[in-house]
């Protein structure tokens, strides 16, 4: 029979470890394929190395990477999908918010031929209104600025074939947002439709600071348009400026009163400030990815693993 990896990046998830284990040994199709749990603890500061340790050594199917420190949820992801073993990988999270109850309908589709079987989430009713309003906004704007289209709600939850996998697996990008360079990379693939769970313990990893990091992280990683973006908005705010000299010359006849035109120069020159300020910005971070890259640090470092691998890879 071929072999599935399932991959699970959890960061101070102890109270949901247990759970998901006994979860996705009840909903994986056993009879079909073998199968692998691959945790990846993300640096957690709770038990959650203690609890896969104890788990694992009655487990013959739970193995477990623990990272150095806390590398992010995108590096843990990475570590794992270059770790996992057998004919195709599934990424998903640790908190059961990913149902493990479709792991089967991936695994069909991937029988079908598909290389990528991708996961959207449904308007989360659990969410608040403002997160549900900015995240439609965001795949909006992400669909306009990047070099490729990510379906609304697109989510780490999806398998993966195996030679997708290994290609994956060679891309050296420090900024990592997997979702787009999965669907960057191409292959067939196709969109499965699911309802998000709510959190079974603990609190989400990701605070509004985080999501506006990740947010910018996945568009500035994918497309230079915000620069194009820049260059347009000067060109056309310059063409305004132009358009606006004969308004000057005439309010600076002696019977406009003085005021009404410092209060015009300080609105421009504040403008113009923030605005500059901006786009100085903008190329600040392209410049950081830049040097970012250039270092080629690893994306992670392995502390301890029940793997037969070697950690100081």
């Amino acid at each position: 029979m071929k072999t599935i990896s399932i991959v699970v990046p959890a960061y101070n998830e102890e109270e949901n470890i247990l759970p998901l284990v006994k979860a996705i040994h009840e909903q994986f199709p056993k009879d079909r394929y073998h199968y692998r749990i691959l945790i990846v603890d993300d640096g957690s500061s709770d038990g959650t190395l203690t609890v896969l340790e104890k788990i694992a050594q009655d487990d013959p199917h739970l193995f477990y990477l623990s990272l150095s420190r806390n590398f992010g949820h995108q590096n843990a992801l990475k570590a794992g999908i270059d770790h996992a073993e057998g004919d195709a990988v599934i990424t998903m999270d640790a908190d059961l918010q990913h149902p493990p109850h479709l792991l089967k309908a991936l695994i069909e589709k991937w029988e079908e031929g598909y290389d990528i079987v991708y996961t959207r989430r449904a308007d989360n009713q659990n969410a608040s209104f403002v997160k549900r309003k900015t995240g439609n906004a965001y795949y909006r704007m992400f669909n306009w600025l990047a070099e490729v289209n990510l379906d609304h709600g697109a989510a780490d939850f999806r398998l993966m074939d195996r030679r997708v996998v290994d290609i994956f697996s060679q891309l050296e990008e420090r900024d990592l947002f997997i979702r787009g360079l999965v669907r960057w990379m191409g292959f067939s693939q196709i969109g499965i439709d699911y309802e998000p769970a709510k959190r079974l313990k603990g609190k989400t990893k990701y605070s509004l600071r985080k999501m506006i990091v990740f947010a910018v992280s996945g568009i500035t990683s994918m497309s230079i348009r915000p620069l194009y973006a820049a260059i347009y908005l000067g060109l056309t705010l310059s063409l305004l400026a132009v358009l606006s000299i004969p308004f000057v010359i005439y309010s600076f006849q002696p019977r406009h009163h003085i005021v009404f035109i410092w209060a015009s120069l300080l609105v421009t020159i504040v403008f113009f400030g923030g605005l500059q300020l901006t786009v100085l910005g903008m190329i600040g971070l392209y410049i950081g990815k830049t040097y970012t890259q250039v270092k080629h640090r690893p994306l992670y470092l392995i502390q301890k693993t029940n793997l037969p691998i070697d950690t100081s890879r």
